[in-house]
């Protein structure tokens, strides 16, 4: 038999990272497996999981044998490849209900669509144990779904502290199963906007390298192009506008890695305008002159985080109906972009902007 886990993105390290909140795993039955009901056959597989919470997967199609979603009741044969999608083991850690005032683009009674500023913190972690959306979410809605004791009641996936953006929240058991379906098949529509350094020769490509924790920092993420290591990821992007020593882009994601698109991007050599991990937080387009690097810091100023917004936000609902949801770029990545056409505008009419 053998087992394969996809990495697990909860980490002390970074508590706030965007990727989806479940856990997967990948069984092939052994050649002398003797038939047995699916759920008693994960039950001896999952450690800690109960057989209740194995079935609450089967009946949201989130069991897959051979690629088919499956019944609890379903007899295993040797060989049967099964997947099955499950949200990660709690951490023990009191949730404390917090009024931390937060953007509510839409609710109705199986979920909410919460568009996060930056500087806040998904979820109770290593170094952040109030004031995060959690926190924040149990204040407002009292009855969230959650699996046992765990820490993310409601919660589906995560962008990191310093991102801005669109998050679906669960407030119903089925949406919680569903919308967890839909991330496992990666049929969630996540589009981002970047402001990212330099300018492209394209209009557009598409990014694959497997990603997994630095071998010099274990805080951050690195590509890995052979699949030594990490998984594999993959990011769509489009040239939204161009401002000479930076660009807008848009980014689409096939996967949901830890900092994907920042690991990406500096990959490619386009780090995100004011990264701090991924080296955008220096000048790496443009000029020597003093007036052009005091613009720059001016910048900084202004986006004091790595400039990356999560826009779009698109799933089926459970009532069948696909929804799409759209936020605006916030003000400090659109004050950037508008100082960088004054100043390309002023440096090709001889008067750069101070």
């Amino acid at each position: 038999m053998r087992e394969e886990t996809a990495e697990v993105p909860e980490d002390a390290e970074n508590p706030e990272s965007e990727q989806e909140l479940f856990e997967h795993h990948r069984f092939v039955v052994d050649p002398g497996q003797s038939m047995l009901r699916m759920d008693k056959y994960l039950l001896h597989k999952l450690e800690g999981v109960s057989r209740t919470r194995i079935q609450a997967a089967a009946d949201a199609g989130n069991i897959l044998i051979n690629d088919k979603p499956v019944k609890s009741s379903y007899k295993v044969k040797p060989r049967d490849i099964i997947k099955i999608v499950l949200p990660h083991p709690p951490r023990v850690i009191e949730l404390i209900p917090q009024n931390i005032p937060i953007d509510i683009v839409y609710e109705d009674d199986d979920l909410v669509i919460v568009n996060k500023q930056p500087g806040l913190v998904v979820h109770p972690g290593y170094g952040n144990y109030s004031g995060t959306l959690v926190n924040a979410l149990l204040y407002h809605f009292q009855q969230l779904p959650k699996y046992s004791d765990d820490m993310r009641p409601g919660l589906l996936h995560r962008i990191d502290k310093l991102t801005s953006g669109l998050l679906v929240v669960a407030k119903s058991e089925r949406a919680l199963n569903m919308l967890a379906g839909q991330f496992f098949d990666h049929s969630i529509e996540r589009l981002y906007y970047a402001l990212v350094w330099g300018d492209f020769d394209h209009d557009e490509g598409t990014i694959t390298g497997h990603l997994g924790r630095s071998v010099r920092d274990r805080k951050l993420r690195a590509v890995f192009p052979d699949g030594s290591q990490g998984k594999h990821a993959v990011t769509h992007y489009k040239v939204v506008e161009r401002f000479g020593y930076i660009t807008l882009v848009e980014c689409r994601l096939e996967t949901g890695r830890t900092h994907q698109i920042r690991v990406h991007m500096q990959y490619i050599g386009h780090p995100l305008f004011n990264d701090p991990e991924y080296g955008g937080n220096r000048i790496i387009k443009g000029t020597t002159h003093n007036r052009y690097k005091q613009f720059i810091d001016n910048c900084f100023e202004i986006c004091p985080r790595q400039a990356l917004h999560a826009k779009t936000l698109g799933f089926k609902h459970p009532n069948g109906e696909f929804m799409r949801f759209d936020s605006e770029v916030p003000a400090d990545m659109t004050t950037v972009m508008e100082k960088f056409r004054r100043y390309a505008a002023g440096s090709r009419s001889g008067a750069a902007e101070e």
